[in-house]
């Protein structure tokens, strides 16, 4: 239990138990939190003939994990939650898959019921898709459109990263797909770093959910504001030499000042820049206290199984 309690804390993906699954659930029982968070956990019997998701199917990737051990060892893999039984769409694998964050867990299990009823649900995406088109989402081609169907039908499913009123019966999920440079005085703290992005990016009709990285001149790396907001967000923290930076084109705005204190003249916009260098710029400098923010955003392609 105690061994268990370490591979939780350390944020580990996956926990693999061979023996007992009984052994198993006492183990990892006090330290269970809850989907976002808890690893995924399999038990393999001794012999290797079973491999069985425990814990974390969807999210923590158990299910996906037990067919990957199961291939190797040729077990029976044993996989036990209701969508893959079905075979159902999933929202939370599909949001897993694409690294889009759920916006409302509570009509995430309502849609996973109405699915495995057998109902349909709405789905419009900001973004392309490649795949199967799963059998029971009914393509919108507009949020308008999709608030109709939700409005008759109950349910629909909304893949944009807007900062929008979500009517009731629309689940939104989030991509993360914002690379965000940021440039600060020394010492500023971390409260202060968040608060002024979050303020930049709401400006920017951005969410803080699709930070996909957090990125700054080597001179930051040891800045603990950053690196603690991007612990906090769990996302990395990037870090680029002057030389790396200024090899990354024309910026909106020049400044010598900052050039002669960091070798760089836009710390924020260069590093959002250099950490998604084929993304497209959403926001240059802005200026916050003690802080500057810019935004690149990151191709995104959803994909079906």
């Amino acid at each position: 239990s105690q061994w268990a309690g370490e591979q939780f804390q350390a944020g580990k993906e996956g926990v693999i138990f061979i023996g007992a699954c009984g052994i198993a659930v006492r183990s990892i029982a006090p330290y269970i939190a809850g989907k976002k968070t808890d690893p995924a956990v399999l038990v393999i019997d001794e012999c290797g003939k079973f491999v069985i998701a425990l814990l974390s199917g969807h999210l923590g990737g158990a299910n996906e994990l037990a067919l990957r051990c199961a291939g190797y060892l040729k077990a029976v893999p044993v996989v036990t939650t209701a969508t893959d039984l079905h075979s159902r769409f999933a929202v939370d694998v599909f949001a897993a898959d694409n690294r889009l964050r759920i916006g409302n867990r509570t009509t995430a299990k309502q849609i996973s019921a109405a699915l495995l009823d057998g109902k349909c649900v709405g789905f419009y995406a900001e973004y392309p898709w490649q795949g199967t088109f799963p059998d029971r989402l009914r393509l919108c081609g507009s949020k308008s459109e999709l608030e109709a169907f939700a409005k008759r039908q109950g349910f629909g499913i909304w893949v944009s990263g807007k900062k929008e009123a979500c009517p009731a019966g629309i689940l939104q999920l989030i991509p993360q797909n914002l690379a965000v440079g940021i440039g600060c005085r020394r010492g500023t703290e971390e409260a202060a770093i968040e608060s002024g992005l979050r303020e930049i990016l709401e400006e920017h009709g951005c969410r803080m959910e699709q930070i996909t990285a957090i990125a700054s001149i080597h001179l930051k790396q040891d800045e603990p504001g950053l690196i603690g907001l991007a612990e906090k967000l769990h996302v990395p923290f990037r870090c680029y030499s002057a030389e790396e930076l200024m090899k990354t084109g024309e910026v909106e705005e020049s400044s010598e000042f900052v050039r002669s204190v960091t070798g760089v003249d836009n710390v924020c916009e260069r590093a959002a820049r250099a950490c998604a260098p084929d993304g497209k710029p959403v926001f240059g400098k802005n200026r916050r206290k003690g802080m500057t923010a810019a935004a690149v955003e990151r191709e995104k392609v959803l994909r079906f199984r």
